[in-house]
């Protein structure tokens, strides 16, 4: 017996065990940069079961964790897809063989624009970044936008002043999109974002961002 029949029935065994223990999901899967979860994006429900990186189901996610692991029938999956539910909007970030089903929980809804690029030399128009002309480059992304560690000091730095927080997000790969540092990211929340780095890796988008306002 090769590795690809022990993975496909370690995923049979998931799809009978969310059989008795899951719950219903509706199930996206994106194929445009904009709303991945949307009416045309949707396909069969699913029965899902999560759980915080412990098959016992003995303790619960806590704060500042974003992973979970899913019993579901991971057949069905790709990774990126969305399942929304019970538990809120998660991603699949990962299908690594023999392994369990790696989630993402998305607690914000996000979208990206590139700032203008001035592409001329000498006397040109105003330079400065305005919603007016920024480039649209990927709309309300459910993802997950937790607090970084790591704060900066204002520029003003005056005794009241707080300083500027920084996030960690974790996104799925976006359709013909690349993500690139200084990308501006706003949520639905109204908050706006300087992207300051971005690594695409296999499991999705990995990014940190500073607040611009607050």
């Amino acid at each position: 017996m090769d590795g690809a029949t022990i993975n496909a029935k370690v995923y049979a065994g998931y799809a009978k065990a969310a059989l008795r223990i899951g719950t219903t999901y509706q199930h996206y899967r994106p194929t445009t940069a904009n709303t991945p979860i949307a009416a045309g994006n949707r396909l069969a429900d699913m029965l899902v079961s999560l759980n915080a990186d412990d098959p016992r189901y003995s303790k619960p996610n806590v704060y500042g964790k974003a992973t979970w692991y899913a019993v579901a029938d991971a057949s069905q999956f790709q990774v990126g897809d969305y399942i929304v539910g019970v538990e809120g909007t998660l991603f699949v970030a990962a299908l690594q063989q023999l392994l369990p089903i790696f989630m993402v929980d998305c607690n914000r809804v996000a979208s990206f624009n590139r700032p203008q690029q001035q592409s001329g030399v000498g006397a040109l128009s105003y330079g400065g970044t305005t919603a007016a002309n920024e480039t649209a480059l990927a709309a309300s992304w459910p993802c997950s936008i937790l607090q970084d560690t790591k704060k900066y000091k204002s520029d003003v730095d005056l005794p009241g002043d707080v300083r500027d927080p920084w996030w960690a997000i974790l996104a799925p790969t976006i359709p013909g999109v690349t993500l690139r540092n200084g990308d501006i990211m706003t949520d639905d929340l109204g908050r706006k974002y300087i992207i300051g780095s971005a690594e695409l890796t296999d499991l999705g988008w990995r990014l940190t961002a500073q607040q611009a306002q607050t």
